[in-house]
């Protein structure tokens, strides 16, 4: 199964109506990349930030046109600022099953600390990755926080 159809298995269990979307010719691997190839606003595109917070995977659903506060995170989440590092390749491979550039947040084989900035809350509608740096779905925004049981935070720097 390659991980898009994952995602797409992983949209129907949660009970989630969006349909992944394979781009031929488009690359999804940034986030302005996925906002030109569906069309929408970059803030509708969530960026799936991997994080070890002393070794605890964490999860960070951030808007596209934002950046991650990882003092506010690492507060958050109750470790020192210097415990809180951003995932490696392998340590997101092995912990998500997905390559960095198309990291979903739905379909990990185990469940973990999961915030999603207030900043998702502007939109009703936005687009996640699925799977693969070419691949989104779309989302219901409080649809897709409730299914993977993220925490509504503050967690981004102020926009300049």
């Amino acid at each position: 199964m390659t991980p898009p159809e994952r995602v797409q298995q992983a949209l129907a269990a949660l009970g989630l109506p969006g349909r992944v979307r394979v781009f031929d010719e488009a690359s999804t691997h940034t986030a302005q990349e996925a906002a030109d190839a569906v069309g929408c606003q970059l803030g509708q595109i969530v960026k799936t930030l991997f994080f070890m917070a002393e070794g605890r995977p964490t999860m960070a659903l951030v808007a596209g046109d934002r950046q991650v506060d990882t003092s506010a995170l690492a507060e958050l989440v109750g470790v020192g600022r210097k415990k809180l590092k951003m995932g490696t390749p392998d340590e997101v491979r092995d912990t998500t099953g997905y390559e960095v550039g198309g990291v979903a947040p739905v379909g990990w084989p185990q469940p973990c600390d999961t915030i999603a900035d207030e900043s998702l809350q502007r939109f009703d509608d936005i687009w996640a990755a699925a799977g693969a740096p070419n691949a989104v779905f779309p989302a219901r925004t409080t649809e897709l926080v409730l299914a993977v049981n993220a925490q509504w935070a503050r967690i981004v720097k102020d926009p300049a």
